[in-house]
């Protein structure tokens, strides 16, 4: 019997996969449990209507994301932090401070946790920030730490 799967399913499909599995498997276990449907022209159909739509809100995200990246490497972010000789920080600017002056500052939310610094900064000065926004988007966000008086 061909069926659509609706959910994955472990070792057998993934969602949105149209595939051939036993009967009994199929009235028993994935149609009971709303796994998946049968596979008939309608459904086929609506399941292509589906994916197109997904992939059209892909390319829509993909567009944001892009003009995102643009605003983000026009800013920079200045920070202030007490600092002894040399430059060298007292502690360190992680990346939640960079997130939290980026909203406040620029009106812009984006999680720490897309921000790819390897270490906190800790040193005074520019520091370029990887962001990684979207799976094929990455924007380079400069951040300014002077020191506070």
């Amino acid at each position: 019997m061909k069926v659509i799967f609706l959910k994955d399913v472990k070792g057998k499909g993934k969602k949105g996969e149209i595939k051939n599995v036993a009967d009994g498997y199929a009235h028993n276990y994935l149609l009971k449990n709303n796994l998946a449907t049968e596979a008939n022209q309608a459904t086929i159909s609506q399941l292509d209507g589906q994916k197109k739509k997904d992939q059209k809100e892909q390319e829509q995200a993909l567009q944001e994301m892009k003009q995102l990246k643009e605003k983000l490497e026009a800013l920079t972010i200045e920070l202030k932090a007490k600092s002894g000789e040399g430059g060298r920080l007292f502690g360190s600017i992680t990346t939640k401070q960079v997130a939290s002056e980026l909203e406040k500052k620029h009106g812009i939310k984006i999680d720490k946790r897309k921000m790819e610094l390897d270490d906190a900064i800790r040193a005074l000065g520019y520091t370029n920030v990887p962001v990684k926004l979207h799976q094929d988007v990455t924007a380079t966000l400069k951040v300014h730490v002077t020191e506070e008086a």
